[in-house]
């Protein structure tokens, strides 16, 4: 059998093994232990402690607080209840009890008539391919974003128009004709945007109003968003940066599949009836 000194000198007493642990209570039964792993097993057994490392910030009264909590508001999250332990500690604890947290997907509030028309226009370009719709460039489409400081009327819109998207269709199209896509924002909508569009002689899509789904842009900056989770800019200038360098990521396989889900896309709005889908 080893004595106390060896099995001090071999383990460290949060590396015990059962064996070990065994093997110190017996000789402790029998007057043989000394200041060492043995004793620090000891007093640990002696006082309750099971473990050793750092106290739990968090009581098991603490824990049915939170568990009640969570069953009677669901739909709160982890930043509204967490309050002695940190935010990540209050979301371990809560996988911990089963419990699984989720971002809610924010959708668009359709009455009956704006469903009708994103019905109406799904049906409306139901036969077109995925070829046809590369020919339609999204507003946000170009290699480097614009980032602008003023809030975007129709004046600083058209300059937008101006400067990154006709360089960016050049690049994309060259001579080629093309449709350019964009939402229904009042900037975009003004009468004096579509007075450009027809000057420039730029055709227009039609677009059904709170179509998200329908935008393949909209998970182009997902992506982006999600690249820059843990990016911790500065100042707006590193910002900026941080933005150009992570759309340069995006490769032109993510562009091609975004595209090829657009008949998938309108095949969801009319199985819906117009109501949002998945996208």
């Amino acid at each position: 059998m080893k004595t106390p000194n060896s099995v001090s000198q071999k383990t460290q007493s949060a590396d015990l093994t059962v064996v070990q642990k065994t093997t110190i209570d017996t000789l402790h039964k029998e007057g043989k232990t000394q200041k060492s792993s043995v004793s620090k097993h000891i007093n640990r057994e002696a006082k309750g402690r099971k473990r050793c490392g750092r106290k739990k910030c968090t009581s098991n009264r603490d824990n049915h607080t939170l568990e009640r909590i969570v069953k009677q508001n669901p739909l709160k999250n982890v930043g509204e209840i967490h309050k002695d332990a940190s935010r990540t500690t209050t979301h371990r604890h809560l996988q911990d009890m089963g419990f699984s947290c989720h971002i809610p997907c924010v959708k668009p509030l359709l009455n009956n008539r704006p469903r009708q028309k994103r019905l109406a226009w799904a049906k409306d370009k139901n036969d077109w391919t995925a070829a046809e719709w590369s020919k339609v460039m999204k507003r946000g489409e170009a290699q480097n974003p614009c980032c602008l400081r003023s809030k975007v009327n129709a004046a600083v819109y058209q300059d937008v128009l101006e400067h990154c998207m006709l360089p960016a269709a050049d690049q994309l199209y060259g001579d080629a004709d093309f449709i350019f896509q964009q939402d229904l924002a009042p900037a975009h909508s003004a009468k004096a945007t579509s007075t450009w569009f027809k000057e420039h002689a730029i055709p227009v899509l039609n677009w059904p109003a709170n179509s998200p789904d329908l935008n393949p842009i909209e998970n182009l900056w997902g992506i982006v968003k999600r690249k820059m989770r843990y990016a911790r800019p500065n100042n707006a200038e590193e910002l900026k940066a941080t933005i150009r360098a992570t759309w340069a990521l995006i490769t032109p396989e993510q562009c091609h599949r975004l595209v090829d889900s657009m008949p998938r896309r309108i095949a969801a709005v009319i199985q819906a009836k117009g109501a949002p889908t998945n996208y």
